[in-house]
């Protein structure tokens, strides 16, 4: 007998996945319906269930996007899968005896197990749940349910229109996240003891989530690596619309765009926002303070102890900026006359410079200038958010107080010179480290051990709140993973940190 592959129902209808070596994924799962038509700028709105099974063997439509530009398209692999259906997720979940005498797939098996749901990156105008680096195979294999998520992108997911609701990508993702409270149980996960992760792009939307009373008690613990809360003001935000508007030449309305072919659209929004930078300004799309979704400042608002009762690990790699200075030249190409120019244009203090310079002097302007955008972004508003959690004190209506946890990344690859650049993590997170997308970024000889302790350290994160080292604390205790063996730091390069202080 030909053995079916695993089956599930839910809610909406029932699911037939695939499944090798005890561990079953349910592919391209719809959470929402297709965003076409009257759905086209619109909130998300729940699945209409199905009769029969339906098949979750293939990854499901992704959001609109146009690919890397060179030279990113040979690192970050970025799939494109057809088709208007792209409000899906997939699962990844541990399956008990995967080949039965009678040649059916058994089940979830135990239930309860600790939930991770996966967002990606890319700026808000790339990405996918189908990167192969993201593959949810070992979090199953170590007792984990995976859940990898879409959500749309760019101008139909974070444009802003006076007709439309704001914040539609991050509305999107509350929805997914509405799927898996409702229906992870089936695939044996407890919607009770959920970890939402996310780098860069991702890591971003969930600091808003953390920060949005939309997504209150969707999650209990979250993972923020190599992004920070920030979001901007709705006027701000609404010039890239209108930028994209003017290169169309229609009104920036959401029932003007609606009737712009896809495959235009697409080109004016790359033709607008292809220079902006997040150091540099310039055109892109960012979260919005749109008064519901997000009521305020992410930064402010966690700050002000929003989802205090929430375990948090958060951190950076220590070269994030080398994965754009070097492969575009700016690491050689920046001087010292256009190091303090750009950094006058960033407000960047000069006293903060001068501890750079001092604490690097056989580093490059570039690396210099990469250096302080690195902290600027990133360390300094993490660092920030861990001390106002730790003044805060304690988990929201209990005597227990929430951990804070603190990580850097620091094995530098060397393909192209990337060092310990932005998404060189990734593959050690999922422990992917022999897929060729993987490879890609880490080149062929990336530590396993290193890989091991940091999926491991995630796991326990999300099963226990605890990801194997000491809280943030007043001594700023952080978890190196390389170069080298694990280490727990405490306050790295802290005169650096010290010199942003007002």
């Amino acid at each position: 007998m030909v053995a079916r592959g695993p089956e599930v129902l839910t809610r909406y209808g029932a699911l037939r996945g695939s499944a090798e070596d005890g561990v079953a994924r349910f592919l391209g799962v719809p959470y929402a319906q297709a965003p076409v038509g009257p759905l086209r700028f619109r909130a998300p709105e729940p699945v209409e269930p199905w009769d029969g099974v339906r098949e979750a063997t293939a990854f499901g439509a992704t959001a609109p996007k146009r690919p890397y530009a060179p030279p990113l398209d040979a690192l970050l692999p970025d799939p494109d899968v057809a088709g208007d259906d792209c409000l899906n997720l997939n699962v990844w979940a541990p399956w008990d005896d995967p080949h039965g005498a009678d040649g059916t797939e058994r089940g979830p098996g135990e239930g309860g197990r600790p939930v991770m749901v996966w967002i990606h990156g890319g700026s808000l105008v790339h990405g996918s749940s189908a990167v192969p680096v993201y593959d949810g195979t070992a979090f199953a294999r170590d007792g984990v349910v995976l859940v990898s998520v879409n959500y749309r992108l760019g101008i139909e997911g974070f444009g802003v229109f006076p007709d439309a609701p704001g914040n539609l990508g991050l509305r999107d993702q509350i929805a997914a996240l509405t799927w898996v409270r409702d229906s992870i149980a089936d695939f044996g996960g407890d919607p009770e003891r959920v970890t939402v992760f996310g780098e860069s792009a991702g890591a971003i939307s969930i600091a808003a989530l953390l920060a949005s009373p939309l997504a209150k008690g969707l999650f209990r613990r979250a993972v923020v690596q190599s992004g920070a809360p920030v979001a901007q003001p709705l006027d701000r935000a609404r010039r890239t619309t209108e930028a994209v508007a003017a290169r169309l030449k229609v009104p920036a309305t959401a029932e003007a765009f609606a009737r712009v072919d896809r495959d235009r659209l697409l080109a004016a929004q790359t033709e607008v926002t292809g220079k902006g930078s997040p150091l540099a300004g310039g055109h892109s799309f960012q979260i919005v303070v749109d008064g519901e979704v997000v009521p305020r400042d992410p930064a402010e608002a966690l700050a002000d102890g929003a989802s205090a009762e929430v375990d948090l690990l958060m951190g950076t790699t220590t070269e994030e900026y080398r994965l754009w200075f070097v492969p575009s030249g700016v690491t050689d190409r920046v001087g010292p006359v256009v190091q303090r120019l750009l950094l006058w244009r960033t407000k960047v203090p000069s006293r903060t410079a001068r501890v750079y310079r001092a604490s690097r002097p056989r580093e490059k302007p570039g690396e210099i200038l990469g250096a302080l955008a690195t902290d600027k972004l990133l360390r300094i508003p993490l660092n920030a958010l861990a001390d106002a959690r730790l003044r805060s004190g304690g988990r929201a209506g209990t005597d227990a107080p929430a951990g804070t946890y603190l990580y850097e990344f620091g094995w530098r690859s060397p393909v192209l010179g990337l060092g310990a650049c932005h998404a060189l993590e990734l593959g050690f997170v999922f422990d992917t480290l022999d897929l060729p997308e993987t490879r890609a970024l880490t080149g062929p000889d990336a530590p396993r051990d290193l890989a091991a302790a940091m999926h491991a350290a995630w796991v326990s994160f999300a099963a226990t709140g605890d990801p194997g080292w000491r809280r943030w604390d007043p001594a700023r205790p952080v978890m190196t993973f390389g170069p080298g063996l694990p280490s727990l730091v405490e306050a790295p390069r802290e005169a650096e940190r010290r010199a942003w202080d007002a």
